[in-house]
Formats: C-alpha cells, sequence, structure tokens
C-alpha cells in the first residue's frame, strides 16, 4: 500500500501535467536520472583518473597496456598509488554526505537540514583539532602506533561521541524529540566551537596551519589504508538509506500521522541518526570539513523527481559522488601543481546554487 504522502504528491504532479497537457511521471523521470547520473559518475571518475597535475593519463595506460607494454614506474604510482585512491575516497566521502543529508531533511522535514545537525561535525572537528594540538601529551608508543591516522581516528570517535550525547538528550522514555536533538544540536555545536577557540589560541604556526587545511577539507591524503578504513562504516550506512525510504516518506505526513499508517517511527529514528553518525563520521574523519554536499544535493533532486525518498536516496549517493569527484578535479588543476582545499571549491560553487534554489522556492518554503 503506498504512503498517502508518496499519492498525495503523485496525485499533484499528474494535475500539473494535465493542465500543461503532458502527463507526469515521476517514476519514469526518477529511472531515467538514476541510468543519467550512472553515466555522469562514470565519466566524471575517468576523468578524474586522467586529469592532474602529472601528466599521466589513464587513456595512455591502457593504450600501453593494450600494446602490451608495461606502465613506468612513476605512471604506476600515480595511477594506482595516488589518483585511484583519490577516485575510490572522492565517491565514499560525497556519497556518504549527500546522502546523509537526504536523510536528514527528512528526519527533520526540514530543507536547511544537513548532517551536522546530529553533532557529528561539532564533535569530529573538536576531537581533530584536540588531536593537531594536544596530540604530542600523547604516549609516544601509541602516538608511532598510529602515525598519520591520529587525526582521522580521533575525529570519528569525536563524531560519533557528540551523537550519542545528543541522542541520549533528546530521547527520553524511549522516544526521541526531533526538536530538542535540533535544539541541542546547536548547544553542542557553540560549546564545541568555544573550545576549538581555546585549542587555536593555544596552538603553534605549523599546527595553525595542520587546522586551516583539516577544516577546509581535502582528498590530497587519500591512501588505500583510508579508503578501506572508511568503507566497512559507509557502505553499511548506505545500505541502510534505502530501507529508511518508505518511513521517511511517512514522516512528512507527521510524527502521529505516521504512526498510524504503520511506520515505527521511534526505529526509523533510531536508524537515521546512527546511519548519518557513521557516514558522516568516517567521511569527516578522512576528508576535513567539506560543506554544500549534504544540502545542495537533495534540493536539486528534488527539484528533478520530487520528494519521494524511493528515488531520492539511491540517486542522492550518486550526484553526492559525482560533483564531489568534480570539485576535487578543480581543486586539483586550476592553480597546478599546487592544490586547493576541496572545500573551498564546494562552498564558491555550492553557495550560489543553494540561494539560486531558495529563491526558486521561497513561496513553497515560507520565506
Amino acid at each position: 500500500m503506498r504512503l498517502a504522502a508518496e499519492a498525495t504528491t503523485q496525485n499533484r504532479g499528474q494535475a500539473q501535467g494535465r493542465s500543461t497537457g503532458a502527463p507526469v511521471d515521476r517514476r519514469h523521470q526518477a529511472r531515467r536520472l538514476t541510468l543519467a547520473l550512472v553515466a555522469l559518475l562514470l565519466v566524471t571518475s575517468v576523468s578524474s583518473l586522467t586529469f592532474g597535475a602529472a601528466g599521466t593519463s589513464v587513456w595512455s595506460a591502457i593504450g600501453n597496456l593494450i600494446a602490451g607494454r608495461e606502465l613506468s614506474q612513476l605512471d604506476r604510482i600515480i595511477l594506482f598509488d595516488i589518483r585511484l585512491p583519490r577516485l575510490c575516497l572522492g565517491i565514499l566521502v560525497g556519497a556518504a554526505l549527500a546522502v546523509s543529508g537526504a536523510v536528514m531533511q527528512g528526519l527533520f522535514r526540514n530543507p536547511l537540514a544537513d548532517p551536522g545537525i546530529v553533532g557529528v561535525s561539532a564533535g569530529a572537528g573538536l576531537a581533530a583539532i584536540t588531536a593537531i594540538v594536544l596530540g604530542s601529551m600523547l604516549p609516544v608508543s601509541l602516538r608511532d602506533t598510529l602515525g598519520n591516522g591520529l587525526v582521522p581516528v580521533a575525529a570519528f570517535f569525536g563524531g560519533w561521541g557528540s551523537t550519542l550525547i545528543l541522542y541520549r538528550t533528546a530521547t527520553r522514555g524511549g522516544q526521541t524529540s526531533v526538536a530538542t536533538m535540533l535544539l541541542a544540536g546547536i548547544a553542542l555545536g557553540a560549546l564545541a566551537g568555544a573550545l576549538s577557540g581555546i585549542l587555536v589560541y593555544m596552538a603553534d604556526d605549523n599546527q595553525l596551519r595542520d587546522l586551516t587545511f583539516w577544516g577546509m577539507g581535502s582528498l590530497a591524503g587519500a591512501t588505500w589504508t583510508k579508503v578501506l578504513a572508511a568503507l566497512p562504516v559507509i557502505a553499511l550506512a548506505l545500505c541502510a538509506a534505502p530501507f529508511l525510504a518508505r518511513g521517511l516518506n511517512g514522516l512528512a505526513l507527521g510524527e502521529a500521522a505516521a504512526g498510524h499508517i504503520g511506520i515505527p517511527v521511534q526505529r526509523v529514528k533510531n536508524i537515521a541518526i546512527m546511519a548519518v553518525a557513521g557516514a558522516t563520521g568516517a567521511a569527516v574523519a578522512v576528508s576535513g570539513g567539506i560543506g554544500f554536499i549534504g544540502i545542495v544535493v537533495p534540493h536539486l533532486l528534488r527539484l528533478a523527481t520530487g520528494p519521494d525518498h524511493h528515488p531520492l536516496l539511491p540517486n542522492a549517493a550518486l550526484l553526492g559522488a559525482t560533483l564531489l569527484l568534480a570539485a576535487d578535479m578543480i581543486a586539483r588543476v586550476i592553480i597546478a601543481p599546487a592544490e586547493l582545499p576541496i572545500g573551498i571549491v564546494t562552498a564558491v560553487l555550492g553557495a550560489p546554487v543553494f540561494l539560486w534554489i531558495l529563491l526558486k522556492r521561497r513561496a513553497g518554503l515560507g520565506l
């Protein structure tokens, strides 16, 4: 049985189609969009392997392999040890951020919601800054064991810890209040910002440089170790997301109405919050702070195929991965051989798009 929200949306679309003489089939549009996004992701992936500061191209590598010639050691390093793990990490991070944004907007029934609402970004940022500034105080054996993984590990567990604090704060009697979580998230973000400011004040020049680049986000440090570390958490969250589609559609009617039509509201909240915390925590841990992917992508897709979460969530993964790879290519080549932090590129590209969406839909959003 289709949900009332989906039926209402479909009827509205059909009515609009009849008024213009062309019936609107949202499902058909969503399928075509999915195929287009898959093709676009493939093209962007090949381009990501081709373009960069070095002249190595994936096409020349394929030509050499077909001709039976071995790749040079430099080409192997650039393609398989630098660009390919960077490509895989970009796909994982982009998909994680976009799907998390779509889930949060559906859960909070707020078009301005993003993954940071559940406290992941605030907790991860504070933990990462703490690791950068105070990491030298840890035992030498622990620093040697973690090595370059100290900051990502700290960021991941910091994000999870802040999410658990918010969840416990907003849950009473087995029921989680999304309004309380939103307000508590604002308070936690302010507290994390204040503590981060104290740590930044304590940092030396080298640490300040590390803090700046981590906060802006980058895929420059991508390695197979990071890819394999983030893959299980992000993959699990992405696999869980489609099972939330029916529940998120029902929540569009309100929690009471969703419960009356058979939606397990509390279970949907629990799974959504944990999935977003895991996916966003892993993404922030391996790439730093990257904005606008989680808030812009769901809006663009809703303009194309409507609010139904069944096509929205998988399409968000595809478009999020594509946009992040495109932004990463721009970051690599625009001032080559130097490299811009990817967070700057996503902000420059995403902010105008988001403003355009707000202006286009301000009547429907009550703005």
